[in-house]
C-alpha cells in the first residue's frame, strides 16, 4: 500500500536550519509530483512547496521563498524540505508531503516548531 513516511521534523531555534524528509513507498514515486504543506496553529492548511516529478522544477509560497528548498531522490524514492532561517511563522502542528493533490496521497506529518 502507499505509504508516506515524513521525518526530521522538531524544535529549531530562529535563523537555524531544519530539514524534513519523506520516505514514500507503495507506489511510483519517480512519476508523481510532490508537494510539502503545513498547518500552522490555529490555522488552515498552507501550500508550502512543489516539486515536478524529475526534480527540475519547482515553486515556493511567498513566505519560503528564498529560505526553503524542495528536492527530491528519486532513486532513494525520499522527498526533502530544507529550512534554512526559519521564522516563528513557520512554526506547524504538523507539515506533511502529498501527492495526487488534496485528496490524494499524505503521510501523517512531522511537527516544526520555531523558537528559541
Amino acid at each position: 500500500q502507499v505509504q508516506l513516511v515524513e521525518s526530521g521534523g522538531g524544535l529549531v531555534q530562529p535563523g537555524g536550519s531544519l530539514r524534513l524528509s519523506c520516505t514514500a513507498s507503495g507506489f511510483t514515486f519517480s512519476a508523481y509530483p510532490m508537494t510539502w504543506v503545513r498547518r500552522p496553529p490555529g490555522k488552515g492548511v498552507e501550500w508550502v512547496s512543489y516539486i515536478n516529478s524529475g526534480g527540475d522544477s519547482t515553486d515556493y509560497a511567498d513566505s519560503v521563498k528564498g529560505r526553503f528548498t524542495i528536492s527530491r531522490d528519486n532513486a532513494k524514492n525520499t522527498l526533502y524540505l530544507q529550512m534554512n532561517s526559519p521564522r516563528a511563522e513557520d512554526t506547524a502542528v504538523n507539515c506533511w508531503a502529498r501527492a495526487r493533490g488534496t485528496n490524494g496521497w499524505r503521510g501523517r506529518g512531522t511537527q516544526v516548531t520555531v523558537s528559541s
